[in-house]
C-alpha cells in the first residue's frame, strides 16, 4: 500500500501515518475528521489566544446581548429573523432553562431574504456601502461577518437536506460583532436594509 504522512510540522511532535486511502479520506472536505476537526493548533496561536481568554467574558456578553438586540429589532421591522432568543423560536423555553443568563442566547442570528439574489445584495451593501460587517464563511471575530449559507458553508447539501435544515436560498447567517457603538452599527444595518427596497 502507498504510504502518505500529513501534519508533521516543526514545532509538532507527531504525525498522522497510514494507507493514502485512510489519509486522504480524513482530508475529506466533505466528511473527513480533520474538516469536522481541525489539525492540532499552532503553539503560538494557542498561547495568543489564552492571552485573551481573561476578557472573554465581557466580549461574548456584548456579542450575544448584541445580537438579541439586533434580532429584536429586524423582527420588529417585519423581517424573518431566526435567533432562539426571541419569543417565538420553537426552543426559547428550553435554551431559557438552560443557558447561562449572563450570556444570553449566542451571537449568532439568521436572516432569511427569501432568495439568494437579495441575500447577496444586502451582504455587498453592507460590506461594500455602510461598513456595518464583511462576508465570510468561517463566523466568529469582532466584526460582524455574515455568509449565504445555502450557496456556501452548505452548498454540498441538496436541496431536500437544505430544507429539512431550515436552510433556505436567501438565508443569511451572522455572527455579530461588538465593535463600535451598538447604535451605530444599527445605523448601519438600517441605512443597508432601506437601500434594499
Amino acid at each position: 500500500n502507498e504510504i502518505e504522512i500529513i501534519l508533521l510540522c516543526k514545532k509538532h511532535t507527531g504525525a498522522v501515518c497510514g494507507p493514502a486511502s485512510l489519509v486522504n479520506s480524513m482530508m475529506d472536505l466533505r466528511q473527513g475528521a480533520l474538516m469536522l476537526l481541525g489539525p492540532t493548533m499552532n503553539a503560538k496561536v494557542a498561547f495568543e489566544l489564552s492571552e485573551r481568554l481573561p476578557h472573554l467574558g465581557l466580549r461574548m456578553k456584548e456579542h450575544c446581548d448584541r445580537a438579541l438586540i439586533f434580532a429584536t429589532r429586524m423582527t420588529n421591522l417585519g423581517l424573518k429573523v431566526i435567533n432562539p432568543g426571541l419569543e417565538n423560536h420553537p426552543d426559547n423555553a428550553l435554551l431559557k432553562s438552560m443557558a447561562n443568563k449572563n450570556y444570553g442566547y449566542g451571537g449568532i442570528l439568521c436572516l432569511d431574504m427569501g432568495t439568494e439574489e437579495r441575500a447577496n445584495r444586502l451582504m455587498n451593501v453592507l460590506q461594500n456601502c455602510t461598513q456595518f460587517g464583511f462576508m465570510a464563511v468561517s463566523l466568529g471575530y469582532y466584526e460582524t461577518l455574515m455568509s449565504c449559507s445555502g450557496s456556501s458553508t452548505s452548498s454540498e447539501m441538496n436541496n431536500q437536506e437544505k430544507e429539512l435544515a431550515g436552510i433556505s436560498p436567501g438565508l443569511i447567517r451572522m455572527s455579530v460583532g461588538y465593535n463600535g457603538t451598538m447604535e451605530q452599527k444599527w445605523s448601519q444595518l438600517e441605512k443597508a436594509l432601506s437601500e434594499m427596497q
